[in-house]
């Protein structure tokens, strides 16, 4: 590709237990829980985790103990979104027997849109494909969500429009207070927004992004609002001032003239 800038994604990231500074289809790692059987992944770091299916699955990060708890509750697939240290990975958590997928017409797509693109399977599984246009980047993206490859298991070199075009789509998928810019190869994510922003943008980020992508979380995280902050207090204490204390109490009613009793004779 003489006269062309290219990038390679992936291909010296190397999978880590703990949430690498990756991002993008396809997940980071897969585990299978049994039904009704809970699971503690020891971790490096682990400041939170979400769940985009809780009724299959729940997370909970142990921070104290830098541990996952995966609580399995019905059958089905999960993805769990884990976050430390400004750095996030997703993993694939399925519930019971799921049947493996048939990926052979998601598989004929994808080649036929990068005719480079070189797949094996087995214990030593790659992928490698060069990602000259949009049509190739979507034909992968649909692929890579389908569980035949991990995130560790790719090496994808990437054209610079397809880099450009890449980042609109994450920036049309962003909250809020929020940008995105590449810093070279790598995805700087900036901004302020509340918790739940904050956890939508990397959501968005996985589900737009193809390969992994380095990323540079620099958003500041607004705390959430304290139950009663003090203009509430002082609007609760200035209505409750302005209420007589006698208010909603009946009045005393009068007293009642009783006459003396006769005397009784001597």
């Amino acid at each position: 590709m003489r006269g062309r800038r290219m990038y390679v994604i992936g291909g010296l990231l190397g999978v880590l237990a703990a949430p690498s500074a990756v991002l993008a289809w396809p997940v980071d790692q897969a585990l299978t829980l049994e039904p009704g059987k809970e699971r503690f992944q020891k971790l490096t770091a682990v400041d939170w985790a979400e769940s985009d299916a809780p009724s299959v699955a729940t997370a909970e990060a142990l921070p104290q103990s830098g541990e996952l708890l995966l609580t399995p509750h019905d059958a089905g697939i999960a993805r769990v979104l884990l976050y430390a240290e400004g750095r996030f990975a997703v993993w694939r958590v399925m519930v019971g027997s799921i049947e493996l997928q048939n990926t052979t017409a998601e598989l004929a797509a994808a080649k036929k849109a990068c005719p480079d693109l070189k797949a094996t399977e087995g214990v030593e599984a790659s992928l490698t494909a060069t990602v000259n246009d949009t049509a190739c980047r979507l034909a992968l993206r649909t692929f890579l969500k389908t569980h035949a490859y991990l995130a560790p298991q790719l090496e994808l070199t990437f054209a610079v429009p397809q880099l450009q075009a890449q980042l609109e789509d994450f920036a049309a998928g962003m909250p809020p207070g929020l940008t995105v810019r590449y810093s070279g190869a790598g995805l700087v994510l900036s901004g302020k927004t509340d918790r739940a922003g904050h956890r939508k943008a990397l959501w968005e980020l996985f589900n737009r992004a193809v390969g992994r992508v380095p990323l540079e979380d620099r958003t500041e995280v607004e705390a959430p609002p304290k139950p009663e902050d003090s203009a509430t207090q002082e609007a609760v204490d200035a209505t409750v001032s302005d209420v007589p204390r006698d208010a909603g109490v009946a009045p005393a009613p009068p007293p009642v003239k009783r006459k003396a009793p006769p005397k009784k004779p001597r």
